[in-house]
């Protein structure tokens, strides 16, 4: 079966049974609140992390370095914000390990090693042509 179809169908299953359970336990004005108050908290995280990463991001081009964990972290950060605006427990928790810096990295460690491996092979020289004039020529520059 399709993994994005079996996706689209288990998860909002999941979150289903959770409000049930959650709900039955602490009250349903509770569990409605407690899903706004993640996603507002959630995404003020996210913004936080966001500009922290684009911060991260510009002195790693004031280095002269590709930042390639700032481009992943990024979008993962972008895609664990999404998370925490879908109601429900499960894609909260979920999107709250992409935004938190230590989760994020050992999650994407591998994708960022193997698009380091890419990156990192710079070669030292710029090709261009070039035109040799003599200072006695009419031509300018």
């Amino acid at each position: 079966m399709n993994t994005v179809l079996l996706t689209i169908i288990l998860v909002p299953v999941i979150e289903i049974y959770l409000f049930i359970k959650i709900g039955s336990n602490i009250g349903a004005f509770n569990t409605i609140s407690l899903i706004f108050i993640t996603a507002i908290i959630g995404i003020m995280y996210a913004r936080y992390e966001g500009l922290n990463n684009l911060k991260s991001g510009f002195k790693q081009l004031v280095k002269n370095d590709v930042p390639a964990y700032e481009i992943i972290s990024g979008a993962a950060i972008a895609f664990g914000a999404l998370l925490l605006i879908i109601p429900g427990f499960a894609t909260d928790t979920l999107g709250f390990l992409i935004i938190f810096p230590l989760s994020r990295k050992l999650i994407f460690g591998k994708l960022f090693n193997k698009f380091r491996k890419q990156t990192s092979k710079k070669n030292d020289f710029i090709e261009g042509e070039f035109e040799d004039i003599d200072e006695n020529d009419d031509k300018k520059i």
